[in-house]
């Protein structure tokens, strides 16, 4: 019995096994991404049910602007390399509210909500490119499945493997809105490892380029964040590297590109 348990496990791990866009990582995916992707929604509905929507025009047309030119390049980039599936779990909302945290996040599915608080910090279209790239990133290379597929594992054991690969489980939906805490007040998720986050500048600043950006605004971005401060840095960065890590590893990255 013990022997077919361990085959039972490294059966799953291989039929869960994805490789991430654009860096060609290998991850660990147990929950469907259209899963994660419906119950996300939940999450964002929400959020916005209390959020309070920019009165700024100008600078809400500003982030739909570069939300919608770095969507495309998205899609046309999954397109031609093999992943048009993947297309089908966007639907993309881009979204400014009215508060002074320094913040901005996407659900899985492309739900892209900016706090005017960061606007200071992006100070100009491409500064805002840096921050809409990083985070579409992050949905693109399915981090937050692949953080709830590692929770699942270290917290229920290889057991879970069983619900979580099982179509529509409710023992699966149970354990992901445990885990999630839909309806949580800032709509992030689960917190991202630093492999994650370096691994989201990466991509971000190649959907950057894509979209006519210049990557190097990141640098001048990231300079900002950290002449503000540790006062500045908001829930989304807890988990970050460090500012002089990331603008080092950001530096090394254009010179790549």
């Amino acid at each position: 019995m013990k022997k077919f348990s361990w085959l039972f496990i490294v059966i799953v791990f291989v039929a869960a096994c994805s490789t991430v866009a654009v860096s060609g990582r290998r991850q660990l995916l147990l929950v469907p991404e259209s899963q994660v992707v419906a119950l996300s929604a939940e999450s964002y509905n929400d959020f916005m049910k209390t959020a309070q929507l920019s009165t700024d025009k100008a600078n809400t047309a500003l982030v739909k602007k570069v939300g919608s030119k770095l969507s495309a390049v998205v899609e046309q980039y999954l397109r031609e390399n093999g992943k048009e599936s993947d297309i089908a779990n966007f639907s993309w909302e881009f979204s400014l509210v009215k508060d002074q945290q320094v913040n901005a996040f996407c659900m899985p599915g492309g739900k892209i909500v900016f706090y005017d608080g960061i606007l200071p910090y992006t100070q100009n279209e491409a500064g805002i490119a840096v921050v809409m790239g990083h985070e579409i990133a992050h949905a693109v290379a399915k981090h937050s499945s692949e953080r709830l597929s590692q929770q699942l594992l270290a917290n229920y054991g290889a057991s879970i493997a069983t619900a979580a690969t099982a179509d529509k489980s409710a023992a699966t939906q149970n354990t992901i809105n445990t885990l999630y805490g839909l309806g949580a007040q800032y709509g992030v998720l689960l917190p991202y490892s630093r492999k994650h986050e370096y691994e989201a500048d990466h991509i971000g600043l190649i959907f950057m380029k894509m979209a006519g950006y210049d990557p190097n605004e990141a640098i001048r971005f990231w300079e900002r964040m950290s002449a503000g401060g540790s006062a500045t840095v908001p829930e989304f960065l807890s988990t970050h590297p460090s500012d002089a890590n990331r603008i080092a590893k950001m530096k090394e990255e254009i010179s790549k590109l």
